[in-house]
């Protein structure tokens, strides 16, 4: 059972209103997770405002989607895994490529390169070590692709986190942790 209280769209107001509303166009409806953060404006506002700007970015929508994939495996956030695994089924990204995302690989050179850099920041607290940042150059990541690889994974946290501390309730087709706590 979810710990906090959904907001109701139809009964919000003000800037909680707004970001419902935001969300309801963008999605077609307001999946669990951003009702319930919607219970803080400031909360969803800084998700979607985070979240926009690093769409405009470098790196494209499938590995933003492996990097969601990824983070959710690692902190074992069902929810999350459920809905970036819809997600990234919609930007293309293959069923193989989404069960190497949850293990933090890809077929891909330059994208398992990035996906190892997002696990050992998980997994080592980010105390990273120069030659991860050398593993990054020569897979061919400007710092700039390297500051976005640390913001998704950063935006990541945030949502698996708010996830699994609300135990916000799955909207989303139930994708299973391949590695269960």
């Amino acid at each position: 059972m979810t710990r906090l209280k959904p907001v109701d769209q139809a009964a919000a107001s003000g800037p909680q209103k707004e970001a419902l509303d935001k969300i309801q166009a963008k999605m077609g409806r307001v999946p669990n997770v951003f009702a319930l953060m919607g219970n803080s404006s400031a909360a969803v506002n800084a998700y979607l405002a985070m979240s926009e700007a690093l769409a405009g970015g470098a790196l494209d929508a499938q590995m933003r989607e492996r990097i969601a994939i990824s983070a959710a495996e690692i902190h074992h956030c069902e929810y999350c895994l459920s809905a970036h695994t819809a997600i990234a089924k919609s930007v293309g990204l293959s069923d193989d490529e989404q069960v190497k995302a949850r293990q933090s690989q890809s077929a891909d050179a330059k994208a398992d390169v990035g996906l190892t850099f997002v696990r050992n920041i998980l997994l080592r607290r980010a105390e990273i070590g120069d030659s991860d940042i050398a593993d990054l150059h020569a897979a061919g990541y400007t710092d700039g692709e390297i500051a976005e690889l640390v913001a998704n994974t950063a935006l990541n946290v945030f949502t698996n986190y708010f996830n699994l501390i609300a135990k916000t309730e799955n909207d989303f087709p139930k994708v299973p942790l391949l590695f269960p706590a």
